[in-house]
């Protein structure tokens, strides 16, 4: 099993031909199919399907997939980190991001890392908490923001801010921030909510025990873009953080207002494994994104958010 094989492998599963994965890799047709059909001898098993539609994956060919993808973005991490150039610090970083913060946080970080670190490469990624938390489990996330994450067996997790959880309804509805909503009004409206198991979920159903009311959950969604499509064509009220809303209220499209009765709020977090070598990129890429929480928060474009004054500092290069 060589790198040339895991390549092909990883390419032919991505573009589902063997043609198009030749064209990729600047190879010829006949060899890419060499080094599958290698694979599969020296495995024992099949690693693609041979359909009219093109090539699929099998089960095994999946497993394959991801541990040889993850195999080659180490090497890529190795050869940038043994290649370095004089007094610059170089590698490959990936960085989970919140979807509710990437349109807050990915623009900035990447320019202040091009700008500072250019040796740098991120690679962001952006999903809910949950997910998120798994690839760092499963090491496909160098770190990664995190929230209501006090620690876990694997993760260090470092407080950076307090966020408080908004009503959103459409513009019509005259929500205002200086005007908190209580829980119980906005359970009086349908409600747009997150899939149930949804961390942000979770907060509020607990909210609604605490507020002792009843809710008319009319759809549930994974996808904060598509709760806010939904109140603003009108099939009811959600709740959000106030970071992932601030941008519409400006606007004038929806209108919101911070939850109360009770006050609801969220804790973010910069999350990186506990064990293993932290290289010296990934130290740097962690501090430069908290100094982008820091001066989002001070600049007041995070609605609702407070810092916390365990967020300051984040762990060096060293041993974590």
């Amino acid at each position: 099993m060589d790198v040339k094989q895991l390549r092909a492998l990883v390419t032919v599963a991505e573009v589902g031909s063997v043609t198009r994965a030749a064209e990729l890799l600047h190879l010829v047709q006949p060899a890419v199919t060499r080094h599958i059909r290698s694979l599969e001898d020296e495995l024992g098993v099949a690693l693609f399907e041979r359909t009219r539609q093109g090539m699929r994956a099998t089960e095994a060919g999946l497993i394959m997939v991801d541990r040889a993808r993850r195999a080659l973005t180490e090497l890529e991490r190795a050869r940038a980190e043994v290649q370095p150039t004089l007094g610059a610090v170089t590698g490959i970083v990936t960085v989970g991001l919140l979807e509710s913060l990437a349109d807050l946080l990915a623009e900035p970080l990447v320019s202040a890392v091009a700008r500072d670190q250019p040796g740098i490469e991120l690679r962001l990624m952006t999903a809910y908490s949950g997910h998120l938390q798994q690839w760092l489990d499963d090491g496909d996330l160098d770190l990664s923001l995190l929230y209501n994450l006090a620690g876990s067996p694997s993760l260090n997790a470092h407080p950076l801010v307090r966020e408080q959880l908004w009503v959103v309804a459409p513009a019509s509805a005259g929500l205002r921030a200086d005007h908190p909503v209580p829980f119980t009004r906005a359970a009086a409206h349908p409600l747009v909510m997150p899939a149930a198991g949804h961390s942000l979920r979770t907060l509020i159903d607990e909210a609604a025990v605490r507020a002792q009311a009843g809710t008319d959950i009319v759809v549930q969604t994974n996808s904060m873009r598509v709760q806010k499509e939904l109140v603003l064509a009108g099939h009811g009220w959600t709740i959000l953080p106030g970071v992932g809303i601030a941008e519409d209220v400006t606007r004038g499209t929806l209108s919101a207002a911070p939850l109360s009765e009770p006050d609801v709020w969220r804790s973010i977090v910069l999350a990186m494994p506990r064990a293993g070598r932290r290289p010296p990129a990934v130290a740097v890429a962690a501090r430069e994104l908290v100094s982008q929480v820091r001066a989002a928060v001070r600049e007041g474009r995070w609605p609702s958010a407070q810092l916390q004054a365990s967020g300051e500092g984040v762990p060096d290069g060293g041993e974590p």
